[in-house]
């Protein structure tokens, strides 16, 4: 389960560096950051990207574990989103 984790997070900048733009990684980090969607709306958003039974629970908990943490924390993750973006390494070359 924790290595499906590890996939999610190393597929969504591949994603991002394949040529389509950080949009849709800004957005899927904006929906895991937000304390008002629930693990469900979520999932219904990622549904694209979950084909199993597996990868479904592995989303939920992912996303739980950011709904665990502190405003302060969440503030801090979009803080280090926002200077990734804007990097050179999240545009397009």
């Amino acid at each position: 389960m924790k290595l499906l984790m590890v996939l999610l997070l190393v597929a969504f900048p591949l994603y991002c560096s394949a040529g389509s733009g950080c949009r849709r990684l800004e957005d899927i980090i904006n929906k895991l950051l937000d304390k008002n969607m629930s693990v469900s709306e979520f999932k219904n958003d990622l549904r694209e990207f979950i084909h199993h039974h597996y990868s479904s629970e592995a989303v939920g908990e992912f996303k739980q574990c950011f709904l665990n943490q502190s405003d302060e924390t969440l503030k801090n993750i979009g803080s280090l989103m926002q200077i990734i973006y804007d990097s050179r390494w999240c545009r397009p070359f």
